[in-house]
């Protein structure tokens, strides 16, 4: 893919999210995909991963993505994003809170044929899990 293919495709895949549209943007990944994450752990094939994208709106129905940087190496993407949502849904065992959050991070993807083969995401989770109040945290000091 050239470099303006996949900013198109990335800027593609910004509408499903507005949308929520867990159907579009499981179909952006190839059928044998992997995702690594640390709210669904490792997915594996289309199916699983728009299971997890129906189970996110589903906890987290307001989730609002935005993408602050997009940095690209031939088939490699690096998409920097920051998110905010409301806790609805149960979610690691935690009944939902109407607490609202924010988390930041990345998504380091490897494009096949046009399509996300490979997404590793990485943010600050127990950052998030503070935010909802699963845990609690105490200032150092």
């Amino acid at each position: 893919m050239t470099r303006d293919a996949i900013r198109a495709f990335f800027a593609d895949r910004q509408v499903e999210w507005k949308r929520r549209d867990a159907d579009a943007l499981a179909k952006s990944y190839t059928e044998d995909s992997e995702v690594f994450s640390p709210m669904f752990g490792n997915l594996s094939g289309r199916p699983a991963i728009g299971e997890a994208y129906h189970s996110l709106f589903k906890i987290f129905p307001d989730w609002d993505l935005r993408i602050e940087d997009l940095l690209i190496d031939n088939d490699r993407v690096a998409q920097i994003f920051a998110v905010s949502a409301t806790h609805v849904g149960e979610f690691m065992g935690l009944p939902g809170t109407n607490r609202r959050f924010e988390i930041h991070g990345v998504r380091l993807c490897t494009m096949t044929d046009g399509l996300i083969s490979s997404e590793r995401r990485l943010y600050d989770f127990t950052s998030l899990l503070i935010q909802l109040g699963a845990i609690r945290s105490k200032p150092a000091g």
